[in-house]
């Protein structure tokens, strides 16, 4: 418990401590004309007050990744308690406050906009395209999953086949997400997140406590043994960073921060919505961590379970440690994490569709149009992931990659933007350079990728990594300052 412990002073201290260095260096202006002021339209541009724009902001990132994903990853060892911190510190929360605040001071620009506008039109075409299949199988993913929990731990059914009852609670969720693409954002996301909020909050603090009520067991990092051992040989890196992506650093959440950049009042509210919700899943991820190591010290779960079966596990922690009634809304809140990510994921992937193509978001029937041709595409996808034997194995692997690489071009875009505006660039240079080497070598070495040995992954990776760096650094200072990027 000691190592936990740590890894929570680590989290909020350092969130405390980095947190103040990023807006000092920001200088958030009080009396600056946001997006949602200056361009409001009642639909995306919709001033909104800071709380609920923070707790919008938390339930937009947080889908099962935070949950899932520290299952997984605590494999590992409890080396995860340090690593989770660290990287939420240095890397996730830097990267959606930035991204967040940048966007803010461009008119509320999403991200491949942003592409454009600091890394060109070359980059800017290569990113849209992997950003929108990124929203894609972000919409599939938290469809597939948050349907199948449901449907497993609160009906109590088959969620193993396309089955009715599995097909009836997917619709629902459908219906769900197209309302909250169409609407403008205060109409169902601003009114219904409160209640979501009220879920998501009950079911982490009851994870967090139930680990000290129930003694979970948990092992130290100093434990001989221990530290950096996966027990199916898979290796630190890249799999524990590509496994806990969105407890510690996610590229999804940029595009997340910029939906939020229409809504916010006053930029000196940048800190609480994006800094500190980011801080809030890395305690999510750091809760679920702890309680999968000890639901297996305590014998209620196995390695395999964990490795295999982590959307199970989720269920037998909670009842374990809350009882059924509490079980079942901690699990509620696991899937509520879900949804309130993937409605924001598709409601992105319109705008961003739809920037990219001039296509006029104030007329309704080009917003309807838009909304049913991306759920068309979505719908296909999550047949084939439902009803191909390793449909969702593929389809996760897939989305985990994609969305560490999308945080590679985040950073980028954020290293740029700090270079020309006289600012320390490689606090974006260091963890965007590392997410960089991360994804080379995964794609490298993986059956989905080019299934190439670790150790000739690992020096390419390198190399592409230092390529990465240099050209960077190199682009961003070539830039005339005649660009006039604020």
């Amino acid at each position: 418990m000691i190592t936990f412990i740590i890894g929570l002073v680590i989290l909020f201290v350092g969130a405390a401590i980095y947190g103040s260095i990023c807006e000092r260096m920001m200088k958030p202006n009080a009396s600056f004309k946001t997006p949602a002021i200056k361009l409001k339209d009642g639909v995306d541009y919709v001033p909104m007050n800071k709380w609920k724009n923070c707790l919008i902001e938390l339930l937009n990132i947080a889908g099962t990744g935070p949950v899932l994903g520290p299952i997984q990853g605590i494999l590992f060892g409890p080396i995860a308690f340090i690593t989770i911190p660290i990287g939420c510190v240095i890397g996730g929360a830097f990267h959606d406050y930035m991204s967040g605040m940048i966007s803010l001071r461009n008119n509320g620009e999403q991200m491949p906009s942003l592409m454009r506008r600091f890394l060109g039109g070359g980059v800017y075409k290569v990113y849209n395209v992997f950003v929108c299949l990124l929203m894609l199988l972000v919409g599939t993913v938290f469809i597939y999953t948050p349907g199948d929990l449901f449907v497993a731990h609160i009906l109590k059914g088959d969620a193993s086949t396309l089955s009715a009852e599995v097909m009836m609670v997917y619709g629902v969720i459908f219906v769900y997400y197209l309302a909250a693409t169409l609407l403008p954002i205060d109409k169902i996301i601003g009114r219904v997140y409160p209640i979501f909020g009220a879920i998501l909050l009950l079911s982490a603090i009851g994870i967090f406590f139930g680990l000290f009520i129930n003694s979970y067991p948990l092992t130290e990092v100093w434990e001989a043994g221990v530290a950096n051992v996966h027990p199916f040989g898979e290796n630190f890196i890249p799999i524990f960073f590509i496994t806990v992506a969105c407890g510690i650093t996610s590229g999804f959440h940029s595009t997340q921060a910029t939906i939020i950049a229409r809504s916010v009042t006053n930029e000196q509210h940048g800190r609480l919505i994006y800094y500190n919700t980011m801080i809030a899943e890395g305690f999510i991820a750091m809760s679920w961590a702890g309680a999968a190591m000890g639901a297996v010290a305590s014998g209620i779960a196995t390695n395999e379970n964990l490795f295999k079966q982590a959307a199970v596990v989720v269920g037998i922690i909670a009842n374990d440690m809350l009882g059924g009634i509490g079980g079942m809304v901690a699990v509620l809140g696991v899937i509520v994490l879900a949804i309130t990510s993937g409605d924001t994921a598709l409601r992105s992937l319109r705008l961003m569709i739809a920037d990219a193509l001039h296509i006029d978001n104030k007329k309704r029937s080009n917003v309807f149009i838009l909304a049913l041709i991306i759920f068309a595409v979505v719908a296909s996808v999550l047949y084939f992931a439902k009803t191909d034997a390793k449909g969702f194995a593929l389809l996760w692997r897939y989305f985990s990659w994609a969305n560490e690489t999308i945080a590679v071009f985040a950073f980028a875009m954020i290293a740029v933007y700090m270079m020309n505006n006289n600012m320390p660039y490689l606090m974006a240079i260091i963890p965007g350079t590392f997410y960089m080497y991360i994804v080379s070598t995964y794609i490298l070495h993986a059956p989905i990728g080019f299934g190439l040995n670790y150790t000739l992954s690992y020096i390419l990776a390198a190399v592409a990594a230092a390529a990465y760096a240099a050209a960077l650094i190199r682009f961003g200072k070539s830039l005339s300052s005649s660009r006039n990027l604020r």
